[in-house]
């Protein structure tokens, strides 16, 4: 059975769960596509362009690759989230107008680590910078308008938002950096009483003794063996 009629096969037994239940898929938004690691070669030997983009949850999945030439999974905001929110911000900001700016910077800068939080992933850090310039010029505008004898320029501005707002960063590495973390904590997590911190070297669960002598690299004395982390400390 070729991947084509596999697709197409799941897509019919998925038609049919839905109908069970009054459902269907919406055709304006479900469409076949050729995606993944593969699609830009074959695409290219068939003389075709690059592969077709597909959104979901806010992100516009795009086929691209890394500067080692190797697939990349890229994630980009889609426009009408970033337009979306800056504008209710603009509207809630004209309405808190009067606050106290550090009230105003608080609020932003809730609304700035939030965006992040869901939105920062690689390949994303320039449109979350985007949001971020946009709530400092709705922010801006807002501050202007408490009065005719207003006098904020974008110096001051700009030093208001590098107090309260937070910077651009990624907060979700690679899947493969994830991965690695994860297993780093799962194998400390792995003995009953994993959940001493470790520090060197670590309090044991007997009674309190003399000192042990101090080896090199990390040990847990409550377990008699070295942890499995080279030479890093425990964490």
């Amino acid at each position: 059975m070729g991947a084509e009629t596999l697709i197409e096969k799941c897509g019919t037994s998925a038609r049919e769960r839905f109908a069970k239940f009054n459902l269907e898929l919406h055709p304006d938004k479900t469409r076949l596509i050729e995606f993944g690691r593969y699609a830009a070669r074959h695409r290219k030997a068939r003389g075709l362009g690059k592969p077709e983009t597909f959104t979901f949850v806010g992100f516009a999945h795009i086929s691209g690759k890394r500067k080692s030439g190797a697939f990349w999974l890229r994630r980009i905001t889609i426009a009408k989230r970033l337009q979306a929110k800056p504008k209710q911000v603009r509207a809630e900001l004209m309405r808190r107008r009067h606050l106290p700016v550090p009230e105003h910077g608080r609020w932003l800068a809730s609304v700035v680590r939030g965006h992040a939080n869901y939105y920062a992933v690689p390949g994303n850090l320039d449109v979350v910078a985007q949001f971020r310039t946009q709530l400092t010029r709705a922010w801006f505008k807002a501050l202007r308008r408490r009065s005719q004898r207003n006098r904020l320029n974008w110096e001051r501005m700009g030093r208001l938002a590098n107090r309260w707002l937070p910077p651009a960063r990624n907060v979700h590495p690679f899947p493969e950096v994830r991965s690695r973390g994860a297993l780093c904590r799962q194998d400390l997590r792995q003995e009953p009483s994993a959940g001493i911190p470790l520090a060197g070297i670590c309090a044991g669960g007997g009674p309190k003794g003399p000192s042990l002598p101090r080896t090199t690299g990390p040990y847990r004395s409550d377990l008699g063996h070295r942890c499995n982390l080279g030479n890093r400390a425990c964490k």
